[in-house]
């Protein structure tokens, strides 16, 4: 068997060219990533580094696992295995998510790496050298019980912040608010190992003079945040700190997890994370190359772009920098930033920690293509603000972004080409002089053009949402195109002017194939294998000078004679179905799924042992007949539906999640129903208190977030649910009184499983036992009193 081909050397920065350094925050290494993190840091990385590749950049792109640390600590603790033991779990479950996501480093490495403690150690010595490090005793939180003292993510309590007083924060930030913190400000702190109530201890810590280093620090941020184009959130969450005022930052943890304290005092601590993981970029572009220095120690040719979430610009503003500016060193510092905010999930966020989402191994198992999850990521990517990701989101984006434009676009010009002569070009690309005199195509060129000129400039400028609009109106444009030129008339009309026509369009699938690559990798790889075109040539619509005036003649891009492939569907349907069985699949936390998976093992045993039967309404056994509906098929109809007028009589904000409200809702009972709503971010919290409502009462109770919701309550919402409003009974109608359906299109009592795609949509939201019912115009309700109202948004409304 012959032997695999060497790995290529190491890239260094080649003079006179433009060589970029790309980076993105380290993943930490205690959990599997879910959709936010990837967006928020890999992914968008690769995307920047693939597109500087597409243009002849000299570019790297370093990332890894951030493996010390509390957090390590702690999962080996949960997990009964060592720090390292579970390091190299994690580090293998990211490599192969990151695989499957087709992301491409030119390193992958770890932080807990002989690199990282040579380095790490070098830069301590020279800020002791440079006496930026002084020694200071702080009071730290020791626990009795498992007799140490307690690192920031192994204290819990009560966030001390005025309007947060979340529950669960960390000793060193609040997960809700995003404040930082150190473990002492908490209230009722606990040891995460025992639960014991630890006591303050006085000791010894090495810290950062951030003050003294603070002139340095703001010459920076205020010269390279303008040119570097920082993204807004960067520089409003930079001002914060400085804003507040720089204080003295401890540098050291009592740990064993981490890089040793090269000092003898201190031997027994090791360096905290958020000093030591900024320098695993350095020390994995180490473990990349022994010249690491030219990439790290060159800023005059070298330009670093850093990619992450939020809650890590400051790390990277303002202490990562501090760190290098102290050791007096020519370092190579951040040129550009690009921070995303935060995707939420459905009605709520993504969390690692209470496993909420959908995570990278989720994905692989939808069987959903990883470039179809690359492309509804980046297009959905939180650049300014939060977004959220639903699955009919991602549905709408796959079936018509994706399948109808994109995909259909590219189809129907190779299956033309693809045709046997007389009816198409034999899968020959035919020759087309003077194109650039046919009028139509003259214009679609120059539209082209303007998109290419803009894809270019956001790129630029990493405005990655935006260059892949731009991409992708070229393939809208090319669809209006081929409509307008009537390409299936011309080719018996009008031959010459069909060739340019088909030449061209050829030429802007070969260039989406270009544009698109840094976003769907393996969607330009299977354009080129149909275009019979090698996978693994560069592909590149600029000349040897980075210019892109071929854009301009894409009827160039492929010569006549060159002979395509087999052109295929590149995109599949998501149907309702697959998407309604994805939400409920991936519903509530994976702790929750994995009881819910042990659960319906142990029913499918149970209904094993009666199959061939199945029970009546009044209880008895009868054997079931061959044709008669099952269960499941049986039709739900609008008058099963118990709707009521509730009262919330009490509304307040859910202790251990951001986007859910807790209501005590009178519906005529004996007690209030607890109802548990994804309201947060639609309707104000003053706005919930004392106001009438339509509840559905006869939902199967459900636990949201531990607390266990008894009905749900009616909401009007668009198609994305990016607007809701509260279905409103009138206000004379009377507490518990029956909400009615009043009719569809003249059919009183209408199933739920009618045709109309209005009665699935309902049907499927009401099925799903979500926080949320979308109602639409032609579906009323009434009371006695009137009709339920609800104001116009979108596409619905009540009347």
């Amino acid at each position: 068997m012959a032997s695999p081909p060497p790995p290529p050397p190491p890239k260094l920065p080649i003079p006179g060219r433009r060589n970029i350094l790309i980076t993105s925050a380290l993943p930490y290494v205690n959990n599997v990533p879910h959709l936010g993190n990837i967006i928020g840091c890999v992914l968008s990385a690769d995307v920047f580094a693939r597109y500087c590749r597409l243009r002849g950049y000299n570019a790297i792109y370093i990332c890894g696992t951030d493996e010390y640390g509390t957090a390590t600590e702690t999962k080996a603790l949960e997990e009964k295995c060592s720090p390292k033991e579970i390091c190299d779990k994690y580090h293998a479950i990211h490599d192969e998510v990151y695989k499957w996501f087709d992301i491409k480093f030119d390193k992958f490495g770890r932080t807990s790496s002989p690199q990282q403690t040579e380095v790490c150690q070098s830069i301590f010595h020279k800020l002791m050298e440079n006496k930026w490090l002084t020694e200071n005793t702080m009071q730290q939180l020791y626990c009795d019980t498992c007799q140490r003292f307690l690192a920031d993510r192994l204290v819990e309590g009560k966030c001390p912040t005025e309007g947060c007083n979340y529950e669960a924060a960390r000793g060193d930030q609040c997960e809700n608010c995003s404040k930082l913190l150190n473990p002492t400000e908490l209230i009722d702190p606990k040891c995460k190992v025992c639960k014991n109530t630890p006591r303050i201890r006085d000791t010894d810590h090495l810290f950062l003079e951030l003050p003294l280093l603070s002139d340095k620090l703001v010459n920076y941020i205020n010269s390279t945040s303008v040119a570097g184009m920082w993204s807004q959130n960067a520089i409003q969450a930079t001002n914060a700190w400085l804003k507040e005022g720089l204080k003295q930052r401890c540098i050291t943890r009592d740990l064993k997890w981490g890089v040793p304290v090269p000092h003898e005092k201190y031997k027994d601590k090791v360096f905290y994370v958020w000093f030591d993981a900024p320098i695993g970029y350095i020390s994995i572009t180490a473990s990349y190359t022994p010249d690491w220095e030219k990439w790290w120690k060159d800023p005059d040719n070298v330009e670093l772009f850093q990619f992450m979430g939020k809650d890590n610009v400051p790390f990277h503003t303002v202490m990562f920098p501090s760190t290098l500016l102290g050791t007096g060193e020519n370092w190579t510092m951040m040129k550009t930033i690009s921070v995303t905010e935060y995707l939420n999930y459905e009605a709520g966020k993504f969390s690692k920690s209470h496993g909420v989402g959908v995570f990278g191994n989720d994905a692989k198992i939808t069987n959903i293509p990883p470039e179809v999850w690359r492309y509804y990521l980046l297009m959905n990517r939180p650049e300014v603000s939060d977004t959220l990701f639903t699955w009919d989101d991602l549905q709408a984006k796959l079936n018509s972004e994706l399948l109808n434009n994109l995909g259909n676009f590219i189809n129907r010009v190779l299956s033309f080409v693809a045709k046997p002569a007389g009816a198409g070009y034999d899968s020959i690309i035919p020759d087309s002089p003077n194109a650039e005199s046919h009028p139509l195509t003259k214009a679609f060129a120059e539209k082209t053009d303007k998109w290419v000129e803009q894809y270019l400039e956001a790129m630029e400028k990493v405005k990655l949402k935006q260059g892949l609009k731009s991409a992708m109106a070229i393939s809208s444009d090319g669809n209006a195109y081929l409509q307008e030129s009537q390409f299936w008339k011309l080719y018996k009309e009008d031959p010459a002017s069909c060739a340019i026509v088909m030449k061209t369009s050829v030429g802007v699938v070969y260039l989406l194939a270009c544009l698109l690559e840094p976003f769907m990798p393996p969607f330009s790889r299977e354009v080129l294998r149909q275009l019979n075109m090698s996978p693994d040539e560069d592909l590149t619509f600029c000349d040897d000078k980075g210019e892109t005036a071929k854009a301009k003649r894409p009827w160039d891009f492929v010569p006549a004679g060159h002979r395509i492939g087999q052109p295929v569907p590149l995109f599949k349907e998501l149907k309702n179905e697959e998407v309604e069985a994805f939400r409920n699949k991936f519903a509530g936390s994976q702790a929750e799924r994995s009881s819910k998976a042990e659960a319906d093992a142990e029913a499918k045993k149970v209904a094993d042992k009666l199959k061939g039967t199945k029970l009546s309404e009044g209880g008895s056994k009868k054997k079931q007949s061959g044709g008669s509906k099952s269960k499941t098929a049986e039709e739900v109809s609008v008058a099963k539906l118990d709707i009521r007028v509730g009262l919330i009589t009490k509304a307040e904000k859910h202790p251990d999640a951001d986007s859910l409200y807790v209501e005590e809702i009178d519906v005529g009972e004996e007690a209030p129903r607890t109802v548990v709503s994804g309201l947060v971010k639609f309707i104000p919290l003053e706005e919930m208190q004392n106001r009438k409502v339509c509840v559905l009462c006869n939902l199967k109770p459900v636990a949201m977030r531990g607390i266990k919701s008894h009905a749900m309550v009616l909401a009007a919402s668009n198609e994305d649910h990016t607007k809701v409003e509260l279905v409103e009974p009138p206000e004379s109608a009377a507490v518990g009184e029956k909400v009615t359906f009043a009719g569809h299109s003249g059919q009183p009592e209408a199933s739920l499983n009618a045709k109309s795609k209005t009665w699935e949509k309902l049907s499927a939201d009401l099925h799903s036992n979500g926080e949320l019912v979308a109602c639409y115009k032609d579906v009323p309700f009434t009371t006695s009193a009137g009709v339920c109202k609800v104001k116009t948004i979108a596409n619905g409304e009540i009347r």
